[in-house]
């Protein structure tokens, strides 16, 4: 944020302007810290373009002076204009060098400071602040139309995975210990998710995972949700609706209306993150689950100058001292052009809005108030996925995948269904692999222009990577 100008104004009037669109999943990102810090580095960039705008202005000034005082032989005017311009050109590097220096400061103290960051910083308007704590627990997520075809994740990363696992049979009651068969208590797909989602960290062994049910709404249909989703057609679709609105996208899923089982798990230090989307399909006699499995690697390394600046002494002396000295004329003549382009962006913004508001008040007009990606996503770099970044992710989606069998079964135990056709599927379902880029001591899968290949159900193809036993 306090390093990148433009980073920071796009994250700024990302989630602080006036919009409709939905925002994107804040995974494994603390998002009001990074507002907070965004609004004090795009409050600082302005402040000394605006000053730079008006020594430009004086340049030119001191600049017609001097010409005219050469022109008519005056050295005493033309001296007033040399000097005029030394001044202003001396006023402009302190500037730079100014608010680099506290840029660069800013930078360095929410590096080194504890577990919250974003105490550095003064608060956004509340209302900013509780729309993304909101987020931050979204059980519904309005995704744009344009991935309605691909993958309605948006935000998630490279999918890893999709498929649809084996049937299960789940008519058949089990066997009573003194002989016969026991009752089968009935369930619905609500009460599978529910069980899953408190039994996952459990019997995963993953600590910290985050499961819940969420809602996820094609964004031309968000108005068909009802207020609950958008309280007004010309706002802001909110990130979390009543429970029941969850449950009914689960028993009575729609065109463009579907409820998953959420399992988010965020990597140590945030380096990977992890994601897995269920969906029970339960249509009597027989249960199958929707599975879509997917990855964001590590930040950028042009994310990572902080961990490069000289920290005191001469060398942070001499490298602010150049730094100032390069960027002071670009930054002294784009001040006026930058000034313009964000005042021009924001007026054009807002006009769009305007005139979608009134298209949808006029004339009932259908808008996509469904999100595109989100910020994680966009900072992350599948270059910087390293070797033990590819192991831990692969043993997170494996222990996912086993948890989410584990606590089906023990689901079913639990309502006396018998599990022999559970078994047999379990068989199949564990043959699934999920390759990042290539078995770590196999040929690499890693190809096709960047996708990822996984291989499907059923047993693996002979001499295939990773089939050691039939087993991941």
């Amino acid at each position: 944020m306090h390093l990148d100008d433009h980073f920071a104004q796009q994250v700024h009037e990302e989630f602080t302007a006036d919009r409709m669109a939905a925002l994107g999943l804040p995974l494994g990102v603390n998002l009001v810290a990074i507002v907070r810090h965004a609004r004090v580095a795009v409050k600082r960039t302005e402040t000394r373009d605006r000053r730079l705008a008006w020594l430009f202005a004086g340049w030119g000034a001191a600049l017609l002076l001097a010409m005219y005082g050469l022109g008519s032989g005056s050295s005493v005017v033309a001296a007033a204009g040399g000097c005029g311009i030394l001044v202003v050109l001396g006023t402009a590097w302190w500037l730079v060098h100014q608010a680099e220096s506290e840029a660069r400061a800013a930078a360095l103290a929410v590096r080194d400071t504890g577990s919250k960051p974003g105490d550095l910083a003064p608060p956004a308007p509340q209302e900013v602040e509780d729309q993304l704590r909101e987020l931050k627990r979204a059980n519904v997520m309005p995704y744009t139309a344009a991935a309605e075809r691909t993958n309605p994740f948006v935000g998630s990363g490279r999918k890893i995975k999709e498929a649809v696992w084996q049937p299960i049979d789940i008519s058949a009651p089990a066997h009573a210990p003194g002989g016969g068969k026991l009752t089968i208590t009935p369930f619905d797909a609500v009460d599978l998710h529910t069980y899953v989602a408190r039994e996952m960290e459990k019997v995963a062994g993953l600590e910290g995972l985050r499961a819940q049910n969420r809602l996820y709404v094609l964004g031309t249909h968000v108005q068909r949700v009802g207020p609950e989703l958008l309280p007004e057609p010309a706002g802001r679709p909110r990130a979390r609706i009543p429970t029941q609105l969850v449950q009914a996208g689960l028993v009575h899923p729609g065109a463009g209306m579907r409820t998953y089982l959420s399992l988010e798990r965020v990597g140590e230090g945030g380096r990977v993150i992890v994601s897995m989307y269920l969906r029970a399909r339960l249509q009597h006699p027989s249960l199958s689950w929707e599975v879509a499995a997917f990855a964001i690697p590590p930040v950028s390394s042009r994310y990572n100058r902080v961990d490069y600046l000289p920290l005191d002494g001469f060398e942070r002396w001499w490298s602010l001292v150049r730094f100032a000295t390069r960027q002071t004329w670009p930054a002294l003549r784009g001040a006026l052009r930058r000034n313009h382009r964000r005042g021009s962006e924001r007026s054009q913004k807002a006009r769009d809005l305007e005139k979608w508001r009134k298209e949808i008040g006029k004339r009932h007009a259908v808008y996509d108030y469904g999100a595109v990606d989100s910020l994680r996503e966009r900072v992350a770099s599948w270059d910087a996925l390293g070797h033990s970044d590819r192991t831990d992710s692969q043993d997170f989606l494996h222990r996912l995948q086993q948890g989410v069998l584990i606590a089906t079964e023990r689901f079913l135990k639990d309502h006396n269904v018998d599990t022999s056709s559970f078994d047999k599927a379990q068989q199949v379902i564990n043959t699934q692999t999920y390759n990042f880029s290539g078995d770590i001591t196999g040929p690499s899968n890693f190809g096709n222009n960047g996708q990822v290949t996984a291989y499907g159900q059923g047993p693996l193809p002979s001499g295939a990577p990773g089939n050691a036993g039939g087993q991941p």
